[in-house]
């Protein structure tokens, strides 16, 4: 899950503990050479590493649909992720080779939105950020959370336990995700 000042705090926190409930290895990753990051509301947390650490522990060999790589929303975070390049160019190639890229609130549009094709693709996002994502073909779909294939993809900060659910169950199988819905009393 990468970071960057200006990241909506419930979108990034919630479905990363929802995803470690649920047993899958997920790492937090600061875009800076130093692993704090500011919050659109002004909260500062302290990631597991920062993007050069990511750079040097990362295996860039192949990737596959377990494989996620999970942006939050907010502004100006989400914008500042995508103007990382590095990590877009990334994001595309882990894309491309079938990984898995999932994103809420405003990163579908402005994050995913960079992906070369998304033609016939259903996702979703933050009211009134489709527009970007319909110009680049994609099916706009007006509800909580989507999964298409190796695009998870969520409106907002009301749905981000649903969206940690979604990754969990594409990476750990639809069991586990309801076991950890009935233990946070779902």
């Amino acid at each position: 899950m990468f970071f960057a000042n200006g990241f909506e705090e419930t979108e990034a926190i919630a479905p990363a503990d929802v995803i470690k409930r649920g047993g899958a290895d997920i790492r937090t990753v600061s875009i800076y050479a130093d692993k704090y990051v500011t919050s659109s509301h002004g909260i500062t947390i302290v990631t597991d590493m920062t993007f050069g650490e990511f750079l040097a522990e990362a295996d860039f060999s192949a990737a596959g649909p377990e494989d996620v790589m999970i942006f939050p929303g907010g502004l100006p975070g989400s914008s500042n992720l995508a103007e990382k390049a590095e990590l877009m160019e990334i994001m595309r190639k882990h894309h491309a080779e079938g990984g898995t890229v999932a994103a809420i609130c405003a990163a579908p549009s402005v994050v995913l939105g960079l992906l070369p094709d998304l033609k016939g693709r259903k996702m979703t996002c933050y009211d009134g950020f489709e527009g970007a994502l319909v110009e680049k073909g994609a099916e706009y779909v007006k509800e909580g959370v989507v999964t298409d294939g190796n695009i998870i993809t969520s409106r907002g900060a009301g749905h981000a336990v649903q969206f940690g659910l979604a990754i969990v169950a594409h990476v750990k199988g639809a069991e586990k995700a309801e076991e950890v819905k009935k233990s946070i009393m779902l």
